[in-house]
């Protein structure tokens, strides 16, 4: 298997971002430069997205989670805080549930607990159906745009824009699938460990029920509501929200 990218800033306490659909560790450019002063930033590309885009993509929220689970083995580094965006929300909720005893503070950002996201501005079975007809190409212009109060016109949609270069039509496919054959509500009672929820309330991929979900059922949880953003917090509040981030994890 080609190696997966994974950035990597050496330095510190290990923080690992986990990016969503349609994604790449280009994402969290913004967090980066802040975060990195406090900790060792550890970014993959999920396969096929951004950076990893000759890695085989896979269609499991699973094989995802223990796909970084091996990147970190080989890094050597056994206990980390986890953020997860979306979909990666998704795959840091199943890292806990694999193996929970080396993942320090968790942070669920943008996500929910059912793989198939009630309340998404189409269903994922739309967004299949849409992807085959349209192509990929269409695909990564109509649903980045969605992620923003601002649209297309965001100051930091460009970073959307790099990401989705290299895409295929395969590996959105098959991350569509991956999250809509996921579920971890049954799971999130057993999640233990400190977590910090956030949420914009502009957000149209995951309504307010979701993240209310997580809030009630993860016993040791807090929601931070970011007024005023989308599914992109981090890229269009981002010095709030790398503050927001920091602040937990101290």
């Amino acid at each position: 298997m080609q190696n997966l990218y994974v950035e990597d800033t050496f330095k510190g306490y290990p923080l690992v971002l986990v990016h969503g659909y349609l994604g790449s560790s280009e994402m969290w450019n913004l967090q980066k430069n802040y975060l990195s002063k406090y900790f060792r930033i550890i970014a993959p590309a999920l396969p096929g997205f951004g950076e990893s885009y000759k890695v085989k993509s896979v269609d499991s929220i699973n094989a995802m989670a223990k796909i970084i689970y091996r990147c970190l083995e080989e890094k050597n580094i056994n206990e980390f805080h986890l953020l997860g965006h979306s979909m990666g929300g998704m795959i840091v909720q199943e890292m806990v549930k694999i193996s929970s005893k080396s993942i320090n503070k968790l942070i669920c950002f943008a996500t929910g607990s059912i793989g198939d996201i009630p309340g998404r501005f189409e269903s994922l079975d739309k967004s299949i159906e849409r992807l085959k007809e349209e192509g990929i190409k269409e695909t990564v212009k109509r649903i980045p745009p969605k992620w923003f109060v601002k649209g297309n016109l965001a100051e930091n949609y460009y970073l959307c824009e790099n990401a989705v270069k290299e895409t295929t039509e395969e590996t959105a496919r098959n991350a569509l699938y991956a999250m809509k054959n996921w579920n971890g509500y049954e799971n999130l009672n057993n999640i233990k460990n400190q977590t910090l929820i956030i949420w914009g309330d502009k957000d149209a991929s995951y309504n307010f029920e979701q993240v209310d979900t997580l809030n009630k059922n993860i016993q040791n949880s807090k929601l931070e509501i970011f007024k005023g953003c989308s599914h992109n917090v981090h890229l269009e509040q981002p010095q709030k929200f790398n503050e927001t981030v920091k602040n937990f994890l101290d």
